[in-house]
Order: structure tokens, then C-alpha cells, then sequence
């Protein structure tokens, strides 16, 4: 049987509708032919539910050909299409693209195949490197760079050297802020008990009715609300960032804003380092020391810091409710010596009732089978330290290290606490850098899941699974790949 796929991601006046690009595959089909069409979904990932009943019609050996009106209906993305060309192939299924004129049933058709599939990738990548640029370019000018506004802000445009920008202007909801702050800040407290009384309260959190700590904690941790004076400047050029301006330029008015590339595997809160840091266009309304207790709490509250989170499985962290979405955590019965997972949204905030009976250990056990697996499709990897790089890490630190002896020269006595303390840590990589390149090696080898450590396999699945929602008994594992 042969099976039309049309997709349309949004309605536009040059685009062809869904009903004409069956209607137009139409001419090309033979015999029966059964009909996928996917409305309102992007073709640059393969998570459609038409899409992905017509695969399951592939694999089950229902499907001898599928026609497209164009080949960006069926996959935007060069790696995408080469797994599905792969499973086409398994199951000898021919691929046609109607209006260019060209089929996978012919060496030409393949060959015209990965050359449009190529520019349909590339245009996408262009399109998303302006989207990048412009976005780099606003925060750089202190403009709000997109996306909704934070919790406590509406966006507003402004008028700025003559442009219109946008901005943020506070709301309501800034007087729940400067209550998380100021009520955080007393040693007594901790983010479960202001979640607990915000909830409690009837106050609706960012994205849901119910607060965490995770939601509290990046409010905490935001410098879009703080009163940005100097001491906040020495505060963040201690973490390491990348600062725009000069210190005078943090007039205790404006706030101040940060972004880059977080490493998802370490604590998110501690990685500024190589970030930007600029000053915004919009003013705060935390005073700057009130901010810096809290940071400084921050660093010493164990729900942020984590040092013990995951002792129990490699999973933890990636165990999801499958119906409410938050965090399933892991209690140990000494008595029962038993396992235990349980949905932190019943037993934290009493807003879902799923129950979880899934065997722990058989889990782990699953998906370690599927990690191994995918590890032994890896090439083998080849570890060669080089003394160069060594000494360009060294040269670094110790160059981090004089930057920040400078500046403890101009700081006040607040600044000075963080500098300090940066530059111990500095010193203390520095020592690390000298002894591990004093014994260079080389090796090849290939990952093997099974024999890896506890902390490697929290690293391996990280790195291969998005999430894993449970729910009763059912699993449902959402790959990365």
C-alpha cells in the first residue's frame, strides 16, 4: 500500500495547504493509499503523531512507498532523515518527493535526495545563526534579548539612543519577589517552607499553581532583579564572567543581566564561568546587599549544592512523573531493605495523585541494556594529554589569578569576601594542573557501560536521555537521539 505523508506547520498565504499536497500526491500514488497529515507541527524533529503512527506502519510491513509534495514535509534535518532513510531501507520502502521529481526506487533519486536534504539543513542553520546573532546583539545593547518575560516583569518597549527596544517593567508580582528575597534571607528559613507558604497562600507560581524550590531558587538566583552596584560587578567577575562594562557603569539602579552556555552535567548555579555579564536596561528593585546574602546562602544551602543527590540509583534526575511532570525521587526502607519512588508533587506539594510501582533496580537494569548498547555503536576514543594545553590551562588560571589580585585592590570589604575566596580556589586548580601534567599517557579505548563508575553512569545517561516518565507501572524513556 502506499501512504501520502502531508505536513503544514502553520497557515501562509505561499504555502500549499495540507488537503493540496494530498490531492497532489494523489496523481503519483497507485492503488489503495492511505493517508498521514500532521497540522501545526515543525519539521525539524521527528515528535508528530501522524509521523510517528506512519513509521509504525513501515515497521509493521504496511507501507510499500510514501509520497511527499516536497521533501521538508517529511524532515528538515540531515540527521533525522538519514535514521528514517536507514529504517526505509530495512523494510524496502520507496521514498518519492512529487514535485522534485525524484524517487529513492533510482541511484539518481537517492543522489537528488541527499543534495536537497542538504540545502534544506543548511537553510535552517542560517536562519537559526541570525536568530542567535540578534539575540547576542540585544542583550549586548541591555535590551531584554527575547522569550516571555521573568516572573515579576511584563515586557514594555522603550526608547533607547533612538531605537525602540524592548524592556522590562515590574509588575505586581515584584512585591512576591522582594518577599522571596527578604524572607530567604533569614538564617531560619529555607526554600521548602517559602514554597510551602507561597502555595499555602493561594499565590500562583511562574508556570504553575503550586512553588518549588527549583522555580524559588532560580528567582534567587536571577541578577534581572538586583539593584546592581559595584559590589555585584566584583561578585561576578570573582565567578568568572565576562563582564561588558566597566564597574562604574553599575549605578545601583539598573539591573543586570546573563547569559551563555550552561554545562547541564555540574551545578548550573556554580558554572558562570565564561558567561556574559552586561548591564540591563531596565532597573531592579533588590537592594544589592539584600542579593548578595542570598547568593552567599545560596552556596551553602545542600538542596543547591546536591552533594548527595543520586547516592540511591544513576537514574535520579532524569525520573519524571508521567503525570504531573516533576521530579520522582527515591526512598530506601531499611527495615523492608526495599526501593521506593515516589512523585515529589504528591508527596511535597499534595497536587497528583500518581502511584509508582516500578522496580527500581529492574530499571537500571533496562536501561543500562539500552545505554550498552548504544555505547558499542561509538567509535573507540583516543585520551592524549598534551603538555601544550596543560601549560595554556596553567597560563590561564595564573592570569585569572593576577586579574582578581588587582581587583581585590579596588574592592569594598562586601567584594572582597568573594574575590578572596575565588582566588583560593584558583590556586587550588592551579596545583591540580601542575600534578596532572606531570604524568602524561596515551590510550585508546571504548566506553563500556557496565564497567563504568557510579558518577560515569550518571554522566553517560545524562548525556543520552532526556527524561524517563513513570507512571504506575509504565515506562516511557525520551531519548536525546
Amino acid at each position: 500500500m502506499d501512504a501520502i505523508y502531508a505536513r503544514q506547520s502553520i497557515d501562509k498565504k505561499d504555502s500549499l495547504s495540507i488537503e493540496g499536497q494530498i490531492e497532489f500526491c494523489r496523481r503519483y500514488a497507485s492503488g489503495d493509499v492511505r493517508i498521514f497529515q500532521d497540522k501545526g507541527f515543525s519539521g525539524k524533529n521527528t515528535k508528530r503523531p501522524a509521523f510517528t503512527e506512519l513509521m509504525q506502519a513501515v515497521e509493521a510491513g504496511k507501507i510499500q512507498k510514501i509520497l511527499v509534495y516536497r521533501l521538508d514535509r517529511f524532515s528538515r534535518s540531515i540527521a533525522d532523515f538519514s535514521r528514517l532513510w536507514e529504517t526505509l531501507q530495512q523494510y524496502n520502502v520507496e521514498f518519492q518527493s512529487v514535485t522534485e521529481q525524484f524517487d529513492t526506487s533510482s541511484p539518481m533519486g537517492r543522489a537528488m535526495l541527499n543534495i536537497v536534504l542538504v540545502f534544506a539543513q543548511l537553510e535552517r542553520e542560517t536562519t537559526a545563526e541570525r536568530v542567535k546573532d540578534n539575540y547576542i546583539h540585544r542583550f549586548s545593547l541591555g535590551a531584554w534579548p527575547g522569550g516571555p518575560a521573568p516572573y515579576g516583569f511584563d515586557l514594555v518597549k522603550v526608547t533607547d539612543e533612538g531605537r525602540r527596544v524592548s524592556s522590562l517593567a515590574a509588575n505586581g508580582q515584584a512585591e512576591v519577589v522582594r518577599w522571596i528575597f527578604a524572607e530567604y534571607a533569614k538564617p531560619e528559613t529555607s526554600l521548602r517552607s517559602i514554597a510551602k507558604e507561597l502555595t499555602a497562600q493561594g499565590i500562583h507560581g511562574p508556570k504553575r499553581e503550586a512553588w518549588d524550590h527549583v522555580t524559588l531558587s532560580r528567582i534567587l538566583h536571577s541578577p534581572l532583579y538586583v539593584q546592581a552596584d559595584e559590589n555585584v560587578y566584583w561578585y561576578y567577575l570573582a565567578m568568572g564572567l565576562q563582564v561588558q562594562q566597566e564597574p562604574e557603569t553599575f549605578d545601583g539602579v539598573h539591573a543586570c543581566n546573563v547569559i551563555g552556555r550552561r554545562d547541564r552535567s555540574r551545578n548550573k548555579y556554580n558554572t558562570l564561568a565564561g558567561q556574559l555579564l552586561t548591564v540591563a536596561n531596565h532597573e531592579g528593585f533588590i537592594d544589592s546587599a539584600l542579593w548578595l546574602r542570598v547568593q552567599e546562602k545560596l552556596k551553602k544551602n545542600p538542596q543547591i549544592s546536591r552533594a548527595n543527590a543520586g547516592k540511591y540509583s544513576w537514574l535520579t534526575g532524569l525520573m519524571k512523573c508521567g503525570k504531573c511532570g516533576y521530579a520522582v525521587k527515591i526512598n530506601y526502607s531499611k527495615s523492608e531493605d526495599q526501593f521506593y519512588l515516589i512523585c515529589s508533587g504528591r508527596s511535597n506539594l499534595a497536587n497528583c495523585d500518581a502511584s509508582i510501582r516500578v522496580d527500581l533496580r529492574e530499571l537500571e537494569r533496562q536501561v543500562a541494556a539500552q545505554l550498552q548498547g548504544v555505547l558499542a555503536q561509538c567509535p573507540p576514543e583516543e585520551f592524549c594529554p598534551d603538555s601544550r594545553e596543560a601549560s595554556e590551562e596553567l597560563l590561564a588560571v595564573e592570569q585569572k589569578i593576577e586579574r582578581l589580585v588587582n581587583a581585590l585592590a579596588e574592592s569594598s570589604e562586601i567584594s572582597a569576601v568573594y574575590i578572596s575566596k575565588q582566588i583560593d580556589k584558583l590556586h587550588k586548580e592551579r596545583e591540580t594542573l601542575l600534578t596532572r601534567s606531570a604524568s602524561p599517557s596515551t590510550h585508546s579505548s571504548r566506553l563500556d557501560f557496565d564497567a563504568a563508575s557510579f558518577e560515569e553512569k550518571k554522566l553517560i545517561a545524562a548525556e543520552f536521555i532526556d527524561r524517563i516518565l513513570l507512571d504506575e507501572n509504565r515506562v516511557n524513556i525520551i531519548w536525546k537521539i
